[in-house]
């Protein structure tokens, strides 16, 4: 073969080996097949570039097409996404994406989670949800916590052991009262006799209680009793403090909406709602933005009883709440109440009241909450 014809295959080899590269680096980067785009978005994207692997059920199904960096202190690191059309029938809106590590200290993946069946699909350019990633640093801080309590929990048992040996010593020998319970058979024949007593009684107790809560139980369906609890909008007066708080905080709100309670409720004296749909523009801005939490609060005006106007608020404040939980999609637990009884202000509509919800900005704290400072009252009050 001339030394022309050998430079010639050198070169048609060598242009051969740069078009299957192209291609198969086209073919990792999609560059040659249909794709659509969606976006995520993370407070840290730490350690995940552009160019990285974007995987669905654990398959490579796309790259990471830009990091765009958030306008605004507060707002959140937007991920943009290309991905196969082969993956367009089995992620949906409630598919979540989440940022993973190879291993203990390998690269950093987007992975994509399944949607749910009979959930609408995803359009080209759509947000989806994400969680938030795993950090390696706060990881090993952890583990480091739970090294040293671990190690503080071998000392303390120890130390335990040690006890027990000295006090199973002491019964042994027939002191102390456990000794004298031992050592003693008509003692404990007497206190075995008692705590029996004890127990039956207790048990009578206790049926007496349930009898009384099924008793209850059934008065809320009774035909004759039903359009009273109806009536007043809700059923169980326990919950009324689940979600309530004591107080507002002392920061401003960044939103704020009022409503009369003339407006949302069917009877002055009545917690249940009649136009719902005046609250839509709450649970909406709910929905759509950024908060730290939001309490929904209700008062009335000064005419009444003090005590049942103040568990009408929280009646109405615990209403409205699950009207917005159940019909926009946010975190529940950013949602608290307070009734506030009677207040010099809220005279408007003939003494009717008037319900607002503030909400207020992310960092805030939440004030401690009713139910849990009422289980604390009581415990101290037992001791």
């Amino acid at each position: 073969m001339s030394r022309a014809a050998r430079l010639g295959a050198f070169i048609v080899a060598t242009l051969a080996i740069l078009v299957a590269g192209i291609f198969i680096i086209g073919g990792k980067q999609y560059l040659f097949s249909s794709t659509y785009q969606l976006k995520a978005q993370f407070d840290n994207v730490e350690g995940l570039d552009t160019g990285g692997d974007v995987r669905v059920g654990g398959v490579h199904s796309g790259t990471v097409h830009s990091i765009v960096l958030p306008h605004n202190p507060g707002e959140k690191v937007t991920v943009i996404m290309d991905l196969g059309k082969s993956t367009h029938e089995i992620i949906k809106q409630d598919s979540m994406a989440s940022i993973e590590t190879e291993g203990l200290l390998g690269n950093q993946f987007l992975a994509i989670s399944f949607g749910s069946a009979g959930t609408a699909g995803v359009r080209d350019g759509d947000t989806i949800g994400s969680l938030p990633p795993l950090e390696m640093s706060e990881l090993l801080t952890k583990m480091s916590g739970i090294l040293d309590s671990s190690q503080q929990a071998i000392h303390n048992a120890t130390q335990a052991t040690a006890n027990l040996d000295s006090i199973s010593a002491k019964i042994d020998s027939g002191k102390g009262t456990a000794g004298a319970l031992v050592n003693d058979k008509q003692l404990y024949t007497n206190l075995e006799q008692t705590t029996t007593t004890m127990n039956a009684t207790m048990l009578q107790a206790r049926a007496g209680v349930t009898d009384f809560q099924e008793n209850m139980e059934a008065m809320k369906h009774n035909f004759l009793l039903r359009g009273y609890f109806k009536n007043r909008g809700y059923e169980d007066s326990d919950e009324l403090a689940k979600n309530e708080i004591e107080r507002l905080p002392q920061g401003a709100p960044i939103k704020e909406f009022t409503y009369s309670t003339k407006q949302l409720f069917d009877k002055q004296d009545s917690a249940k709602l009649k136009n719902q749909k005046s609250l839509n523009a709450g649970g909406e801005f709910l929905a759509n933005n950024q908060f730290g939490f939001a309490v929904v609060v209700a008062s009335t005006g000064m005419e009444g009883d003090t005590q049942k106007d103040l568990v009408l608020t929280q009646a109405r404040a615990m209403v409205v709440r699950e009207y917005l939980v159940e019909n926009f999609g946010f975190d529940d637990s950013q949602l608290k109440t307070l009734g506030m009884g009677k207040e010099s202000d809220a005279n408007s509509d003939a003494g009717w009241g008037k319900l607002q919800i503030f909400i207020y900005p992310a960092g805030s704290e939440i004030p401690p909450g009713k139910e849990a400072h009422a289980v604390v009252s009581s415990k101290s009050t037992s001791q």
